[in-house]
């Protein structure tokens, strides 16, 4: 079976990409799939998937870099198992900002902030094409 590249991906510049990189793996279960080093050594470009999504990150590089601003930004990532997910997020040291609850649509979901501050929320609702 042949998985489709999603036509939507987010994309996120972090301070500290390598970090950004090892919690989004520890805490919330990403897998790596690429990551390219810039001539500073820093993590220009990075692809992570989850399930068939797919995420791609970087290292911001200062001022003249339009995503150096703080920028709050939501994820929702589809989960088959949201109690699973938030206890390996807790262990990991993820901040929990939405605790974990059904909700009234169907699913069950939480929310946590990542190191910079952008918001995950992961859950079972699977929502229809």
């Amino acid at each position: 079976m042949t998985t489709e590249v999603p036509t939507v991906i987010p994309a996120f510049h972090y301070a500290d990409a390598g970090a950004a990189l090892e919690f989004l793996v520890e805490a919330f279960g990403f897998r790596i799939h690429a990551v390219h080093e810039g001539s500073d050594g820093r993590i220009a470009h990075a692809q992570l998937t989850h399930g068939n999504g797919m995420m791609m990150l970087g290292a911001a590089h200062g001022d003249d870099d339009p995503f150096h601003l703080p920028a709050a930004a939501s994820v929702y990532v589809i989960v088959d198992d949201a109690d699973a997910h938030h206890t390996r997020a807790v262990a990991a040291g993820a901040e929990v900002v939405a605790p974990l609850k059904d909700e009234d649509y169907g699913g069950r979901a939480y929310t946590a902030k990542d190191p910079e501050g952008n918001l995950w929320t992961f859950g079972t609702y699977r929502p229809e094409m």
